[in-house]
């Protein structure tokens, strides 16, 4: 059980479960179990003691992020929602991790910021096309997977070494170039992939 008061895990448990009752698809549940460990990784962020549980609730929250597709294939369920819901619950979890380790003094909260904005500026940009009656690209783009691989990795590095009391300054230097790098790339990429629906006209959605 992570520190905190307990009731604060619990309203958020019962709202993801209230979420998933609408979820098709066990690939979108796997998808979803990212979100219910939002909130201990930021619990475990903001105290030292803690990172070890961070550096696995990370590994635990990067195999569901292998998974999904996996089991979506597998149950030949793959869709326009399992791939908006995807980069979404992606923003939530490490957007947590990320915040949790600024406040706690392991991490940058500009880095931090930087993380927030990788997934949440795509997704209000996605949000205003659609309610401008545009279609966006609902596909995963390579700079994307890299970029989420990359934001995993190396939040789970200061983690792992601040929890085994190592110097983790490298890592966070390493990060400070690689994610706004990486995040830059996405936003190239994104805005290619969904030109036509930036300009106007409909794009065609991918699976």
């Amino acid at each position: 059980m992570p520190p905190g008061p307990r009731a604060a895990y619990e309203a958020w448990f019962i709202a993801l479960v209230l979420v998933g009752t609408r979820l098709p698809g066990p690939a979108n549940q796997v998808t979803l179990a990212r979100a219910y460990l939002a909130v201990p990784g930021l619990v475990y962020g903001l105290q030292p003691g803690g990172l070890g549980a961070l550096a696995v609730t990370v590994a635990l929250a990067s195999l569901t992020d292998l998974l999904d597709g996996t089991v979506a294939r597998r149950f030949a369920q793959p869709s326009n929602l399992g791939g908006a819901l995807d980069p979404v619950v992606d923003g939530i979890f490490f957007g947590a991790v990320a915040a949790g380790l600024a406040l706690g003094g392991a991490y940058p909260i500009w880095l931090a910021l930087v993380v927030v904005l990788r997934y949440l500026l795509p997704a209000l940009v996605g949000g205003v096309l659609v309610l401008a009656g545009r279609r966006p690209a609902l596909t995963h783009t390579l700079f994307g997977q890299l970029s989420t691989s990359l934001i995993a990795v190396l939040l789970g590095w200061v983690a792992l070494f601040r929890g085994l009391g190592q110097d983790a300054s490298l890592v966070v230097v390493a990060a400070a170039v690689v994610i706004p790098v990486s995040t830059l790339l996405v936003f190239a990429n994104l805005a290619w992939a969904n030109r036509a629906a930036l300009r106007g006209v409909e794009a065609a959605s991918g699976g």
